[in-house]
């Protein structure tokens, strides 16, 4: 079984400095002031798809697979 990572994040930088996350073409999140600036330098440094679905929270934490079979999500 192949696990893959984040996908179908983009991102762009607005002229006052903002930093606009889209998922899917629709608007994930806005980042502003020093977390827009930490955001630019940190992409240059790694992996910018889990950056972007760490920072609007759309990750995978692992225990997806448990949550569908607990009791409370049988409907």
């Amino acid at each position: 079984m192949e696990i893959s990572g984040p996908e179908g994040f983009t991102w762009a930088r607005r002229k006052n400095g903002d930093v606009v996350i889209t998922h899917h073409g629709r608007q994930a999140t806005i980042l502003r002031g020093r977390r827009a600036e930490e955001f630019v330098v940190d992409v240059d440094e790694g992996d910018e798809q889990e950056l972007m679905a760490r920072v609007t929270g759309n990750y995978k934490r692992g225990n997806e697979r448990n949550a569908r079979s607990h009791p409370r999500n049988q409907r």
